[in-house]
């Protein structure tokens, strides 16, 4: 049975705008997102939806369908970036010095429109949709503690998305394989010599060191598939003094396993030939952050067919390469052992974690009914 849910998107426009504004003007910092899940739950109770709390913040909703059939979940992250908003909107964010630079107030109207639309049609669907909101996306990852938490569990896939300012609003963006970047936070703690600045051959000047460190690192880049960023570097605390100390952080982001082991190896014998060359002593700190989000084939071919169905297959595009930005949706596919993450337009020029960035109202309705259609597909044809 085919559904116009696009239709039935565009007809709850409205209420998923109030949503979506709702939600921009008050954000929250992971782990905080307080009124937003209370916002959620209060949402999805209105339409019948059962809700239950599995951190503090996290909510999981289910939605049982009145016919027999698999499980599927739909997950949207909530958590805003700490940024002073400039995009003007009447709906601009009320907490100073935080806003929803990230889109996340879209997924998570997106999401909450998707399960208004397939409530609807309860009597007719077929197994069970499990809504998963997250917190914390953009620190330390909420959704790796949601899996362990057992929100997956009955869950055949997962699917999810991200506003994207690289599509028109109305498009849709799939990428088959691997997708979204891993991710390692690394901090080096430089230990050199103190001396006088006019004696620079009685010290071992860290500072010196580690800017020869970082542009070193900067140079083990590689286009499309290895990304190093080093964003704090700290030394010195007078113009006479040789700095004796110096501590720089950053991340390194990789495409597939393989090579996210031979940078991090890159990465620490670029360290030690540094410190030969230089006598300074270099420790280095690395976690494995975010592991990158690889979408399975069945899956991606189910999104791309569904949203071709609903919008116009001209609308739909299969992306060429993978982003070197991270995500810890990855976790979510693992766990669930099938899945998708997908790209809607953000309709705006704007990019994101920017002070201006703001989605054009019609990206919320058009993830909204490809969402609902997804999960119908997959829900009607698993």
């Amino acid at each position: 049975m085919r559904i116009d849910f696009l239709r039935e998107a565009e007809a709850a426009a409205p209420e998923i705008a109030a949503l979506r504004e709702r939600v921009h003007r008050r954000p929250e910092p992971g782990n905080a997102e307080f009124e937003t899940a209370a916002l959620i739950e209060q949402t999805l109770q209105s339409l019948g939806i059962e809700t239950r709390r599995v951190t503090e913040t996290a909510v999981v909703g289910t939605l049982c369908g009145a016919l027999p059939g698999p499980g599927a979940a739909l997950r949207a992250d909530m958590d805003a970036l700490p940024l002073t908003e400039c995009t003007g909107a009447a709906f601009s964010s009320e907490t100073p010095g935080w806003m929803h630079a990230c889109g996340h107030d879209v997924h998570v109207a997106a999401a909450l429109g998707a399960a208004k639309l397939l409530a609807a049609h309860r009597d007719i669907l077929p197994g069970t949709v499990k809504f998963l909101f997250q917190p914390d996306e953009e620190g330390s990852g909420g959704a790796a503690r949601m899996a362990a938490a057992g929100c997956l569990d009955g869950v055949g896939a997962v699917f999810g998305c991200h506003v994207s300012p690289a599509l028109p609003a109305g498009y849709v963006g799939v990428r088959y394989g691997s997708f979204y970047a891993a991710a390692d936070i690394f901090s080096v703690t430089v230990t050199g010599k103190s001396a006088h600045g006019a004696e620079r051959q009685n010290g071992i000047d860290a500072l010196s060191a580690a800017a020869e460190a970082v542009t070193a690192l900067l140079a083990l880049q590689r286009q499309g598939e290895a990304v190093v960023s080093i964003g704090i570097f700290h030394s010195g605390n007078a113009l006479n003094i040789l700095p004796g100390n110096a501590e720089f952080s950053g991340i390194l982001r990789t495409q597939g396993r393989a090579l996210r082991v031979t940078m991090q190896r890159l990465l620490r014998e670029t360290l030690d030939a540094v410190a030969a060359r230089t006598g300074a002593k270099f420790d280095l700190q690395l976690r494995e952050s975010y592991g990158g989000v690889t979408n399975t084939d069945a899956e991606t071919r189910l999104v791309q067919a569904a949203a071709a169905d609903l919008l116009g297959s001209d609308r739909v595009q299969v992306l060429s390469e993978p982003t070197m930005v991270t995500e810890d949706f990855g976790y979510l596919i693992e766990k669930a052992g099938a899945g998708c993450y997908y790209h809607i337009g953000a309709g705006c020029s704007a990019t994101l974690h920017t002070a201006d960035f703001l989605p054009d109202a019609s990206a919320a309705v058009t993830a909204a009914a490809v969402h609902a259609a997804v999960l119908w597909s997959f829900l009607q044809n698993t």
